[in-house]
């Protein structure tokens, strides 16, 4: 019987942001599931949207013998200190160690870790269960959207796999797609050549959506270069925070023939450069954004949905800030609802006081972002909640969230969704677990970036993204940069990195 080790562990890492990822997040799992080991990391997987779902259904249907080591993953943040990763490390490199004779090697990555000890989290992983392994066995890895992918991590692995949909609503099927590659990296008894392809310039992650232009174009033609002769092809945008020289949208392709990989990468990297100038979208000011909202929301059937894209925690942001709240209020809007500010002391006044109570608060600001500060009010406890609840919409794809003590407070006519622990709010559950009907209200604002579309595109009269505050600011030429690759365009059409970094000129 073919037997197969399988492992996971993913960080999206902001080296910007204010918070690190310690090895209790990985074990908590954030939004992901909590960390599992042996053979709990089936049942801890199964028939979720993860890319270890996808694989190992396919497996079992060919029968392969699947030899679990650990799966985990953490919410986006800074670093991930050492001890974390060389923790969770050792256990899948120790895993395969000790699994006896492989045919072949999965691994559910992100490709976008930086550590505290280490740029390329993930290159150094490949790099140690290859010298475990060998250099024969098949290697297949699938990544995230965002991954910054790097030489080590195309040297070391057979097949890079990376999700096309961002909101990413096909975790599962790349994992798939990556089962289906290893079958035929083992049936056929061949390797494939590599072409890969490092873009110039950083695309902010708001315009990486790929349900809107130029993503959906791009993508559904890089779908159609695939072929008997270029069996998987991938495009990742990148996650334009990680201050290393790597950090860069990539294309890989694996082909028959060195020519027909580089064919199919050459005309996708063509294709992306023509669209560079439509990469740098239109992005509000917070009350900017709820006075169109509420312009928008006067004459609307359906709520208006402002993404709080800065204080994304699907980008290394606490999910704490309060410039989109002052907004709200500061401009009167009515029928709002905002989440998830995560604020464990808030919460816990919350659930002191109980429904119905009305609290003096210093809500949320408390990650020190610059421009940001709790915020100081009167709030009615309208509902408390123990944070648990499924999140069936179709990026979490039927999640177990546990966002610990949580409340609803309304201030004049704006809801607060309050957790204790953060997962960016990119599922209508999200509101409604603590009594809000997102469908019902007038303006709706999620920390979030993209992945809310997926949910909320349905209920939505327009989106519209607005930069408050935040630790993942939405023009990447506004990060403090210092190491990255000095033709490295910071924005699209904007300055290199070596002309921006150059002292300036008295």
């Amino acid at each position: 019987m073919t037997r197969i080790a399988i492992g996971g562990f993913l960080h999206e890492t902001n080296t910007f942001a204010p918070t690190k990822a310690t090895y209790q997040d990985f074990v908590n799992g954030g939004g992901w599931p909590a960390m599992s080991r042996g053979p709990e990391l089936l049942k801890a997987t199964h028939n979720i949207n993860v890319g270890m779902s996808g694989f190992v259904a396919e497996a079992e249907k060919a029968g392969w013998e699947l030899v679990p080591t650990v799966w985990c993953g953490a919410s986006p943040s800074a670093h991930v200190r050492e001890d974390a990763y060389e923790r969770v490390a050792a256990m899948i490199v120790d895993g395969i160690a000790a699994a006896g004779d492989l045919d072949g090697v999965y691994l559910d990555l992100h490709g976008a870790m930086v550590t505290e000890h280490l740029d390329d989290g993930e290159g150094e992983i490949l790099a140690r269960v290859r010298r475990v392994i060998g250099k024969d066995l098949p290697l297949v890895i699938s990544l995230d959207l965002h991954a910054n992918v790097t030489p080590a991590m195309m040297e070391h692995a057979d097949a890079l796999i990376a999700y096309r949909t961002y909101p990413h609503i096909d975790m599962a099927d790349t994992g798939r797609a990556a089962a289906r590659h290893m079958g035929l990296l083992l049936g056929s008894h061949q390797r494939f050549a590599k072409a890969f392809r490092q873009l110039p310039f950083l695309i902010p992650i708001s315009w990486q959506c790929t349900d809107i232009e130029p993503c959906k174009s791009i993508y559904l033609k890089l779908a159609a270069l695939e072929s008997d002769d270029v069996p998987t092809l991938s495009f990742a945008p990148g996650f334009p925070a990680a201050d290393f020289p790597d950090c860069a949208p990539a294309i890989f392709a694996y082909g028959k023939t060195q020519a027909d990989a580089d064919a199919a990468a050459n005309t996708i990297a063509a294709l992306i450069a023509s669209h560079e100038t439509e990469f740098d979208g239109r992005i509000f000011t917070p009350d900017e954004g709820v006075r169109h909202a509420m312009s928008v929301a006067a004459r609307a059937t359906k709520p208006v949905v402002i993404a709080d894209t800065q204080d994304n925690p699907g980008a290394g942001g606490d999910s704490d800030t309060t410039g989109m709240l002052r907004a709200l209020l500061a401009n009167g809007a009515t029928k709002a609802a905002i989440g998830v500010i995560v604020d464990p002391v808030s919460a816990d006044a919350a659930h002191a006081a109980g429904q119905g109570k009305t609290i003096t608060l210093a809500l949320g600001g408390k990650s020190g972002i610059p421009g940001d500060a709790p915020f100081q009010g009167d709030f009615v406890v309208e509902t408390l909640s123990d944070g648990r609840f499924i999140a069936p919409g179709p990026y979490f794809g039927g999640s177990q969230m546990d966002l610990g003590p949580s409340a609803c407070l309304r201030i004049g006519d704006v809801r607060v969704v309050v957790g204790s622990r953060k997962a960016q709010l990119a599922d209508q559950a999200m509101f409604r677990f603590v009594g809000i009907e997102p469908t019902e209200q007038s303006i709706l604002v999620n920390k979030s970036s993209v992945h809310f579309r997926a949910d909320f595109d349905p209920i939505a009269e327009e989106i519209i993204v607005c930069a408050a505050p935040g630790a993942m600011p939405a023009d990447t030429a506004a990060l403090p940069w210092t190491r990255l690759r000095a033709d490295m365009r910071i924005k699209p059409n904007g300055p290199t990195f070596g002309d921006f970094s150059k002292p300036s000129k008295t």
